[in-house]
This record gives C-alpha cells, structure tokens and sequence, in this order.
C-alpha cells in the first residue's frame, strides 16, 4: 500500500477483532513515528506499551464507563454541536471510549518531554513539542493503517493525565497526549458517516 492509499484508508476506529498484534509489527509502526519532524531536533518522545491486563485496567481506570445516551445529548446540546452526522458520530463514540482501550490488540501511551508547564505557555511557541508529537502520532496511524490496522486516540482529562502517570510510572517533565489503542477492526462494524469535503472549497490564494 502507497502513502496516498494508506492515508485514504485511515478511519476511526473504535471495535476491534479480539486478536493481539505482533510486536515486530508494532516496532515497525513506531519506528514511522519516530521519523516525524521534531520540534527541536531531540524526538524526546518515548512509548508505554500497556498490553498486560490487569495494568491496562489500572491504567485506564479513570475513564468513563456507564454514560447514557440522554446525557450525551445534553452535553452535545451545551457544546452546540448541531450538525446530525457530528452528533451522530458522538452518539456513536462516546460510549464506546473504555471499550475500545480495554480491547484493543495493542495500548499504546505516548510521551513527550515537556519542560515548562504546558497550559500556562505565554504563547505558541510553548506548545511545540505537544504540536511535534502529533505528527508523530499521526505517522503512527497511517501506517497503521497500511498495515491494515486500525487506529483511535484519546486525549486523557487532567485527571485521567495524573492517573495514568501514576500508575505507568512516567517521569514529571514528561506529558502525556493521548492514548492510542490500535487493533485489527471488527468487521461487522457498520462505519460512521463522513462529512464530504471538496479540497478546491478549502483553499485560499494569497489572502482568505
């Protein structure tokens, strides 16, 4: 698969196949993150592989379990979000984020060094390594996705932050962006609709 069609195969997904994926394919697909541009040359970015249960549910004891789909809608509707296929997938999403964590064929929590407190940067240079590490992420979920994987992230709540850093042990200069739980999808998965967006709409010529 080229880079085109692993990125135009890349989608959400959130119910996997109960099925573990080999370590040296998991070594391959982080490697591709470690090629992503770095914001300051160092890639300080280090990987907590959490597959042994009983630290996965430990782990990822903080998010949420239960929510009902009338709750959902209420947030939905305090956020402001109108649009049907954005709710919808919400809808979808939401109930499924401890699932998919927890049955993913591979946890993965990356880190990125951060020497300054990352809320309170006087601008945006500050949040470099966060945006850095993103596009390490990013790497990760496309060849994922070439590898016929599928992929989701997770961006933990404060809470969640401190939890996790807890129990995995990461050191205090190091953050924490997101979970990624990566596994073979589930086939009888029915996919969530996508918006359809023309690229010529999204392009402006020296000015907006």
């Amino acid at each position: 698969m080229d880079v085109y069609e692993a990125i135009y195969s890349r989608r959400t997904v959130r119910d996997f196949e109960d099925k573990k994926i080999d370590i040296a394919v998991i070594k391959r697909i982080l490697g591709t993150g470690l090629h992503a541009p770095s914001n300051d040359h160092m890639r300080e970015w280090e990987f907590i592989i959490v597959n042994d249960m009983p630290t996965r549910i430990a782990a990822i004891d903080k998010v949420e379990k239960r929510i009902t789909h009338e709750e959902i809608e209420k947030m939905l509707d305090n956020w402001q979000y109108s649009d049907k296929p954005q709710r919808e997938m919400y809808l979808t999403a939401i109930p499924k984020q401890y699932k998919m964590l927890l049955t993913a064929g591979c946890l993965i929590i990356p880190c990125f060094r951060q020497k300054w407190p990352l809320l309170k940067s006087d601008n945006l240079s500050g949040l470099n390594g966060f945006a850095s590490v993103w596009c390490c992420i990013e790497n990760i979920l496309i060849v994922a996705a070439g590898e016929g994987i599928g992929g989701v992230t997770r961006i933990p709540f404060d809470e969640e932050s401190k939890h996790l850093k807890a129990v995995l042990k990461v050191p205090e200069d190091y953050e924490i962006p997101c979970y990624i739980a990566l596994g073979y999808p589930n086939k009888n998965v029915k996919p969530v609709e996508q918006h359809s967006v023309n690229v010529e709409q999204k392009m402006h010529f020296d000015k907006w």
